[in-house]
Formats: structure tokens, sequence, C-alpha cells
């Protein structure tokens, strides 16, 4: 019942965060770009949950996210997948405690995420290629999410560990200790 309620809320944040990305953030734009709380959303679900039930809930938001704004149903339902499959290498090799280690994550999942985009766009819908301006749209993004990560970094933790307790539970035997 409690993953229940937590995959619910998820789903609740992802339309929350909709609502920030296509109002609130129009009005505060750097250069023209704007965050992309998506990213940062399943790099959470990467970091907290399984990937049994974060790769599966990221690709149904994914996909709604697709009928909402994208032009090719399916191109942000693989690449959020993937950063939740990133997101899960990366919890078991790096420490989550430590800002500076999740503001890299943040930094790698954004430029994973827009280069595969990237790449996505071009091989599918035959955009052209513009290097420059993709790199500055890039480095804007990345900025702005990782002021977002460091401004909501101590929620990210406090409500990821209580998903991660939910979902992964505590497997040390301390029978043994």
């Amino acid at each position: 019942m409690k993953r229940v309620l937590i995959v619910i809320s998820m789903i609740i944040l992802f339309f929350i965060i909709y609502f920030l990305q296509a109002n609130f953030f129009t009005w505060f734009t750097i250069a023209g770009v704007y965050p992309n709380l998506f990213v940062i959303m399943a790099l959470f679900v990467g970091l907290f949950m399984s990937k049994s039930t974060g790769i599966p809930l990221m690709l149904f938001l994914g996909i709604c996210l697709d009928f909402f704004i994208g032009k090719k149903v399916g191109l942000s339902a693989i690449m959020l997948s993937a950063i939740v499959i990133i997101g899960g290498l990366l919890a078991k090799n790096f420490s989550k405690d430590s800002r500076i280690t999740i503001i890299l994550m943040t930094i790698a999942a954004t430029v994973i995420y827009e280069i595969g985009f990237y790449i996505l766009n071009i091989m599918l819908l035959g955009t052209a290629i513009e290097i420059v301006p993709f790199a500055k749209i890039l480095l804007v993004e990345i900025l702005y999410n990782v002021i977002l990560t460091i401004i909501f970094y101590p929620l990210i933790q406090k409500v990821g560990y209580y998903i991660e307790e939910a979902f992964k539970g505590t497997k040390i035997l301390t029978r043994y200790f």
C-alpha cells in the first residue's frame, strides 16, 4: 500500500512539475532557456526507487510528456528511462549524502538526457545539426538544473530516503553483527 501511494504521489509530482515547467518557469528563463525538471525527477527516481518500479513509471510519464508537448511519442520516455537506469548505477557507486555528488550526478544526467534527446531528434525527425546553439542551451540548462538541485537538495534527500526505505528496505542482517 505504501508503494502504491508513493507511485501515485510521483504521478502527481509529475503533473506539478509539468505545470511549473509550462507556466511558472516561462517567466524565469536564463537566456531564453528553461530548466528541465523532468531530468531531476528521473534522476531522483533512479537514485531512490527500485529499477523495477522506476523504469516503467518513467516510461509511462515520458509517454505522457510526449503526448503533451513532444513531436514524436517515445523520445522523452526512452531518455527518462535511461536516466533512471543511470541513476540506479550511480546510487550503487556513489554516496547520496554529499551535495557535490548529487550536483555532479545532475550535471551528468542533464548532459546525457539532452545529448541523447538531440541525437534521437536528428535521427528520427531529421532535425538540423547546430552545435553552437545546442551547446549554449545545454550549458544554461545545466546551470539552471544545478541551481534548482541545490535549492531543493534537503527536500530531495529527506523524501528520497523515505522512498528508498519503502522500495528497497534495509537489507542488513543484524543477527550477524
